[in-house]
């Protein structure tokens, strides 16, 4: 199990709140190794085996369990009324009715209450109307690529580096991609693609038609960073054949964001202040299922390449838009608390300044920043803005 400690480190701050903290992500991102985590953590902190109770909903002997009754029942039998326990739930969402079970617990019993699900509307509907603020997300995300070298032969060579980013580059961070021989990492990522496909888009959101499902997710892999029209999506797949209606796409898109496969990235007016109502842009949440998605294709390195930094930036725990100004485009505007970073992604440096153009039309003194993917080592600023290579960027140099 990768320790993953810029997550555990989080539950360890939270833990004996109030809150019930919710780890989201998209399957395989090692959601459940963290709740195990914890439950170590916890074991090793002095917590008796039997204030731990753990359950995922995944696991053969919880498989009968799908009902809140069923839940109501099995947690009625297990849990102590006299001292204070701890109730991890994995998977949780596969519970029909889960919330107000979760609900209740909180309310009746001296807990805390940890749960996993894969999917976002576990955070919508009922559960937000029954905690009310009870909660926090923790989001959960393939491995960074600090994570996946860490499970290299140490090195400070940026030539080596630099190979195990073009390793990351193609296969992703999922950790069970990232443990298999490189053979078969190609099918392993082939399964995660259609489990997550069959079971978290297209069963959860009751999709028939998986060819157009999957049509719409080759378009999206293939087009991330590209500004995305559910019409036009429409218009080309009923042209190859598969007819599909521009709503029934929107909803796609929506099913997808869901299970947490893509996530959208709205445009923001710098000028006026405000989101635009024009159509956003998607990136996926690994690129190792980018590639599986699409195929062997080469090219559109800086869109990738804006993949990798917008995920990493999410990591990071920004919140990112696409900012717009004029008829001039911002790739990210990242904002955390306080502080507000402007980023330019660009797979080399052009000739013309286009790239730092760009920043240098933003007049406050936040932060801008231009990553590139070619290492450039005479050239570490262009007009007073920071040039760093993605490497470098990535591993926090």
């Amino acid at each position: 199990m990768y320790p993953r400690p810029q997550y555990l480190e989080k539950l360890k701050k939270l833990r004996d709140s109030d809150l019930i903290k919710v780890i989201t992500g998209v399957r395989r991102s090692g959601k459940s190794v963290l709740l195990k985590l914890y439950q170590q953590y916890l074991l090793a902190d002095g917590v008796a085996p039997e204030q731990v109770i753990y359950l995922n909903f995944e696991d053969f002997e919880n498989q009968l369990i799908r009902t809140e009754h069923d839940l109501h029942q099995v947690l009625a039998r297990i849990m102590p009324r006299e001292r204070r326990f701890y109730l991890l739930l994995d998977e949780v969402q596969l519970v029909d009715g889960w919330q107000r079970v979760v609900n209740g617990v909180r309310s009746s019993f001296d807990c805390e209450l940890v749960i996993t699900g894969s999917n976002a509307r576990m955070l919508s509907g009922e559960l937000a109307t029954l905690l009310s603020g009870r909660y926090v997300e923790i989001p959960i995300y393939p491995l960074s690529f600090q994570e996946f070298v860490a499970t290299k032969e140490p090195t400070n060579e940026f030539g080596k580096l630099a190979t195990y980013f073009e390793e990351y580059e193609k296969f992703g961070g999922f950790p069970t991609v990232v443990d298999v021989n490189q053979d078969v990492k190609d099918d392993v990522l082939n399964g995660i693609h259609n489990t997550i496909i069959l079971n978290d888009v297209a069963e959860r959101s009751s999709i028939r038609d998986v060819n157009v499902l999957k049509s719409v997710v080759a378009y999206l892999a293939d087009n991330v960073g590209q500004l995305v029209n559910p019409r036009k999506i429409s218009g080309m797949l009923t042209s190859s054949g598969l007819k599909v209606s521009a709503p029934t796409v929107n909803s796609y898109l929506q099913a997808l964001c869901d299970a947490f496969l893509f996530y959208q990235v709205r445009q923001y007016d710098l000028r006026g202040k405000n989101y635009l109502k024009s159509n956003g842009k998607y990136f996926i949440v690994d690129s190792g299922l980018r590639r599986n998605a699409i195929g062997a294709k080469l090219g559109n390195f800086s869109n990738r390449l804006e993949n990798i930094v917008y995920l990493e930036l999410l990591r990071r725990g920004y919140m990112v838009d696409v900012g717009k100004l004029g008829s001039q485009e911002i790739d990210f505007v990242a904002r955390k608390n306080d502080e507000l970073l402007y980023v330019q992604v660009t797979y080399e440096i052009p000739e013309n300044t286009h790239e730092t153009d760009n920043l240098l039309l933003i007049k406050d003194n936040y932060q801008k920043l231009l990553i590139t993917q070619k290492k450039y080592y005479d050239i570490t600023q262009i007009d007073g803005i920071m040039v760093v290579n993605v490497v470098d960027w990535l591993l926090g140099k």
